[in-house]
């Protein structure tokens, strides 16, 4: 008999003791992306703008995760995240920047304070913790970022013109930041998720209750996508076994966009 199987340590993503910090990971995708990587032992920081949640959400995980408030907007908010993340773990060694929110409408009605917030969560959230923290990677000489974007960056969304662009600065943005930082031994790759059943989901189609069933219809695996199904790719591209894969943009749609 060959020896080609695989250990049970190798077999499984490699996280065990990794200390990975999601945001907005009190609900959602993030949360779904919280649970998968504790699964795979690491210690997660539940970064929330609720705090009671981020608290509930990581005393539920157990072992040793964390449950912290932060404004993504707000550097004051990132940058004592990252200080008392570190003081705690001694490292920093996963960035999920997760946290989003969108406000559907079409773009020539929308008041433009509505653009302001979309682009300060989705965007400069993403900036704010990515610098925050690659810093603490670069003194390291290691980390790994995944920067979770959207489909409507790589296709655009009706009603969803502004969150788009923020989106595609996101994709944008990853694709430097893996250029620039590479050389320090830190990784930065882009998820995209297509439709996914999420409470963001249901905020932003509140007012359109066919849309769901429509875009059932128009994905090709004819359902949305969950969070594990995100959280999924999230610990593929965050484990050692993508050590060599940056720069890059991940699809996550159920086939809804294949370019």
């Amino acid at each position: 008999m060959t020896e080609t199987r695989e250990t049970a340590e190798t077999a499984g993503l490699q996280l065990t003791d990794k200390v990975a910090i999601v945001t907005g990971a009190a609900s959602g995708i993030g949360k779904g992306i919280a649970r998968r990587l504790a699964a795979e032992g690491a210690n997660v920081v539940i970064a929330d703008l609720n705090e009671q949640a981020a608290q509930d959400t990581a005393e539920a995980l157990g072992d040793d995760a964390l449950g912290v408030a932060v404004n993504v907007a707000d550097r004051g908010t990132v940058d004592a995240m990252v200080q008392s993340v570190t003081e705690r773990y001694g490292r920093i060694d996963i960035l999920v920047n997760n946290a989003g929110w969108d406000k559907v409408g079409p773009f020539l009605e929308q008041d433009p304070a509505i653009w302001q917030r979309i682009i300060d969560i989705n965007l400069m959230g993403v900036l704010h913790c990515s610098q925050a923290v690659a810093l603490q990677m670069k003194d390291q000489g290691y980390g790994t970022i995944v920067n979770v974007g959207s489909d409507a960056a790589r296709v655009g969304s009706s009603g969803e013109a502004v969150y788009s662009a923020a989106k595609g600065g996101i994709v944008a943005f990853t694709k430097t930041l893996a250029r620039e930082t590479a050389r320090y031994g830190i990784t930065a790759n882009a998820v995209c998720p297509g439709p996914a059943d999420t409470p963001l989901f249901a905020q932003v189609t509140a007012d359109a209750p066919k849309l769901r069933e429509s875009l059932e219809r128009a994905i090709p695996l004819r359902r949305l996508a969950q969070p594990e199904d995100l959280a999924n790719a999230v610990a593929f591209l965050v484990s050692p076994r993508t050590g060599y894969v940056t720069g890059q943009t991940l699809s996550v749609s159920g086939g809804l966009t294949m370019i």
